[in-house]
């Protein structure tokens, strides 16, 4: 069997490797590089930066492990940036070795489908070249969003892509958008030295998590000296000098050397020859999927953020796991129910499930559990206390709902919740789990034991 993928990033190569060990003859064709957004502009160059962010922090704070440091410390934005390359160059080419081993052949160009059994790639040397397949999988991703009175100029105005290869560290950046991509970059650029301030059209910033763990990061963001404006928009936006005037809704006028436009993700699903089959697409020019990631169209199937759904790397090679083992003769569906979600703030922020505002919402009466990380012993130790872990519960069953975690190394340790949602596990069975001592996990263990006021290391209320 013939499949032929268009698109390599987290979605489409995972695709096609899955294909590829069950035994199809797979094609991927990227116009760009393996990885997709994810590897080259996403997930990975902006971790390595806060990781040179938090190395310069702690060494900053060195004198509070009781280490004496002789002379200065400063960031090197050259030297960090060379580091974000070497990173991502290294996953890059664990990606083509691969594709390698697999015997996936890729194509370098741009394709458009031409009929639901050809695709026509375009090379960028101006070549054409026409390749049968018996299944096509879209996984063209997306793309940051501009705002059209105010392009993209790579030099004042930026999209984070061009906020991922400053090679000068800008004395101060404007960053319109307080969501994931916006509060991650600020996090990163206060830290090194920028002076910023962010513009959120939204009450609040990271609008999207429990209400909690937004009022948490904005006093953090706020203790960092980060300015955030909510419930404003830019409604104006001029080049004078060397600096970026934006006006705001309310008047206010903000002077910066540089503008970090985040207000999320376009969709690419213009230009690949939709219209030449008859593929359904939605309001937000989302490719409409069911849950087998089929589109209207027999045997093409689409993955990733070009669906529209959440968009998220993790999901994207999920839903590219869903197409590939349909395309191969199993029968997979793919549920969003139990995804988890990282936001690499400095502190880290993790969410599973139902947020309490969600729950409300659905009418379902819930109890919730607290535990701060101030109180326990490895956070100490570890010198960052700031943060705490809520979860969920459903009142009638004691079911977890949903996990919300700000705080050190939240990413990593959300998969508990999203592994007992998934199971149908109830806060007590995570509460009489024995966690080792001392680690953070402990956390998860007490605050689900204060869902019901067991909690040992939390004062009587």
């Amino acid at each position: 069997m013939r499949v032929s993928i268009i698109g390599a990033g987290p979605g489409g190569y995972v695709a096609a490797l899955k294909a590829a060990q069950q035994g199809a003859q797979v094609t991927v064709i990227e116009d760009k590089e393996v990885g997709g957004t994810c590897l080259n502009w996403g997930c990975i160059p902006t971790k390595a930066l806060v990781a040179s962010a938090e190395a310069y922090s702690k060494a900053t704070r060195l004198e509070e492990y009781g280490i004496d440091l002789k002379g200065s410390v400063a960031p090197n934005l050259n030297k960090i940036i060379e580091r974000k390359n070497k990173v991502v160059s290294i996953q890059v080419k664990g990606i083509r070795g691969l594709f390698k081993s697999w015997g996936i052949t890729l194509k370098e160009g741009r394709g458009v489908i031409i009929s639901p059994k050809e695709i026509e790639i375009k090379g960028k040397d101006g070549s054409a070249e026409k390749i049968q397949a018996d299944k096509i999988i879209i996984a063209t991703g997306s793309r940051p969003a501009q705002i059209p009175s105010f392009i993209f100029d790579g030099k004042k105005i930026l999209s984070s892509d061009d906020a991922l290869n400053l090679r000068e560290l800008p004395k101060s950046l404007l960053i319109i958008g307080a969501g994931v991509i916006g509060c991650e970059f600020a996090c990163i650029y206060k830290e090194l030295g920028s002076d910023v301030t962010m513009v959120e059209m939204l009450p609040r910033a990271v609008a999207t998590e429990d209400t909690e763990i937004s009022e948490l990061l904005e006093k953090e963001l706020k203790k960092k000296k980060i300015k955030l404006y909510t419930n404003v928009r830019v409604e104006k936006v001029e080049i004078k000098g060397d600096n970026v005037h934006a006006v705001l809704s309310d008047g206010k006028e903000i002077i910066t050397e540089k503008i970090l436009v985040s207000i999320g993700r376009a969709l690419n699903s213009d230009g690949i020859g939709l219209e030449n089959v008859g593929i359904e697409k939605g309001k937000r020019n989302e490719i409409i999927v069911n849950e087998k990631m089929e589109t209207n169209v027999q045997d093409i199937y689409a993955i990733g953020d070009v669906t529209g759904k959440m968009m998220l790397a993790h999901v994207a090679s999920k839903q590219g796991i869903v197409a590939a083992n349909n395309i191969t003769g199993k029968n997979n569906t793919m549920d969003y129910t139990t995804v988890p979600a990282a936001i690499f703030t400095s502190p880290e922020i993790a969410s599973v499930g139902l947020r309490e505002y969600q729950a409300e919402a659905k009418g379902l009466r819930i109890k919730t559990g607290n535990f701060q990380f101030r109180s326990l012993g490895k956070a100490h130790a570890a010198g960052e206390i700031t943060g705490f872990i809520k979860v969920i519960a459903d009142s009638s069953t004691d079911k977890l709902l949903g996990m919300h975690i700000i705080g050190p190394h939240a990413s990593d340790l959300i998969h508990e919740g999203a592994l007992a949602i998934r199971t149908g596990l109830t806060v007590k069975d995570i509460a009489e789990t024995i966690h080792a001592h001392p680690t953070l996990s402990e956390g998860i263990m007490e605050a689900s034991e204060d869902v019901h006021g067991e909690a040992i290391h939390v004062p009587r209320k």
